[in-house]
């Protein structure tokens, strides 16, 4: 047995936020107690001194795109689960645009022989929602079920046809399978490269009105409403979009969302190379970048701020129930171009964390809250067993310095593409260790 010895245990699913003892039997979590081990326990097991640190289940990451198969020059399933396991994460749920698309039961089963050799992060498949994700035929999502898809989504592209989406939500209601929308009225979004306002008017750079964001999601909520299924919307980005969910919430419509760390820490004026918006940074943590830096691109755009602070706020009063990174892995070829023809999407596993205590230090978030954003919120919206030091959960645990400092260095992540925005700042709280299953699987070096 492993017993983690002294540290903060936050564990928003059974309520515990004070000095604990986490003890690991095997695979699973035996007990999660207020006594130190025994001299006789210490002598027969491993004990670890937690003493400063944050004992949080492990992550779990709804939203996060591991190339393979098809892609592997971005990245592959096993450097991508190597990544979640140094933030944290411990449950991924990879999406479904790999080449080919995962609309069939040979490539869900071959994502997860995959994970499961690599060993570092437990890959839960999301299945196609139409065959090819072309928004035309729906796939198979009894066989996609079968092989361990856990919800279907065409994400990176909108389902345009309202016809397709009813018939998608009917079909997957009956199946139990949440649908994750990535919500965009392309009619609207035409050849906008970021969010439309002031900021696109001075670079001379076409927009992106949140209307394209927000006009999908209304549709999509009256769809589910009528239908009854379980809509999940994607990487929530627009005031509006919060408005939206929590009139539908209201209502009694079945529909969780989720928001990325960018979303909440950026605005458009980083696409300028400003960041007088992120309160929670002091200028020498977050240095300003060149204009027009592709990093700062990615689908939904970084909107105003105003946007920002509503999904601040809907992460605190739980209008949004996850944060999830949309971990996008691209290499040069598709970032070092032009603005507007830049690859959309940045990674994020490696610092969503850091970043979510970031709004716990500006006192935008509290801490058992920001965990439950990151652990049981996700697990709930699809209804995992994860993200929980509940007795007998499997034991996926992480060590946390919230203190300390470190500056992001792309060249060193563990992800094999280097596609931040975040490159240069200076992050506070770092990883120590990350336990999957009651095995170690990362372990900080510095």
């Amino acid at each position: 047995m492993i017993f983690l010895e002294g540290g903060r245990v936050v564990d928003p699913a059974t309520r515990v936020d004070g000095i604990r003892t986490v003890i690991l039997d095997g695979g699973r979590i035996k007990e999660v107690r207020e006594q130190a081990p025994s001299p006789g326990e210490r002598a027969s097991n491993e004990v670890v001194d937690c003493r400063g640190l944050l004992v949080l289940p492990g992550l779990v990451d709804l939203h996060v795109h591991l190339r393979e198969p098809g892609e592997e020059g971005k990245e592959t399933i096993a450097t991508g689960t190597r990544a979640a396991a140094a933030g944290g994460v411990t449950t991924v749920v990879a999406m479904p645009n790999t080449k080919p698309v995962c609309d069939s039961a040979s490539v869900a089963r071959f994502v997860q022989a995959r994970a499961r050799e690599a060993g570092f992060a437990r890959v839960l498949p999301a299945g196609a929602i139409t065959r090819g994700s072309l928004g035309e035929s729906l796939s198979d999502m009894a066989e996609l079920k079968d092989a361990g898809c856990i919800c279907v989504t065409d994400d990176g592209r909108p389902v345009m046809s309202a016809g397709v989406m009813r018939r998608a939500l009917e079909y997957a209601r009956d199946l139990g399978l949440p649908v994750m929308v990535h919500a965009e009225d392309l009619t609207l979004t035409g050849p906008g490269c970021m969010n439309e306002g002031s900021v696109a008017t001075r670079l001379g750079l076409p927009g992106i009105p949140a209307a394209a964001e927000v006009a999908m999601v209304q549709r999509d909520l009256l769809l589910a409403e009528m239908t009854g299924a379980h809509l999940h919307v994607a990487h929530v980005s627009a005031a509006g979009t919060v408005r939206a969910i929590r009139e539908a919430r209201a209502r009694g419509v079945r529909v969780t969302a989720e928001a990325t760390p960018h979303h909440f820490t950026l605005t458009d004026e980083a696409v300028a190379g400003a960041l007088a918006s992120v309160p929670a940074f002091r200028q020498e943590d977050a240095p300003p970048v060149e204009p027009y830096d592709t990093h700062a691109k990615m689908s939904p755009p970084l909107r105003s701020e105003s946007d920002r602070q509503a999904i601040v706020g809907a992460l605190s009063d739980g209008i949004i129930d996850a944060i999830a990174t949309d971990h996008a892995p691209h290499g040069p070829l598709e970032k070092d171009v032009e603005f507007e023809r830049a690859a959309n999407g940045v990674i994020g596993l490696e610092t969503s964390l850091a970043l979510t205590l970031a709004l716990v230090r500006a006192g935008d978030l509290a801490l058992p809250r920001a965990v439950e954003r990151l652990s049981s919120g996700p697990a709930r919206c699809f209804g995992l067993p994860y993200g929980t030091l509940a007795t007998g959960a499997p034991a996926d645990v992480v060590l946390v310095d919230p203190d300390r400092a470190w500056k992001v260095d792309p060249q060193r992540f563990h992800s094999r593409s280097r596609n931040s925005p975040f490159a240069t700042w200076t992050l506070r709280g770092r990883v120590i260790r990350t336990y999957l299953e009651g095995r170690l699987v990362h372990r900080s070096e510095e």
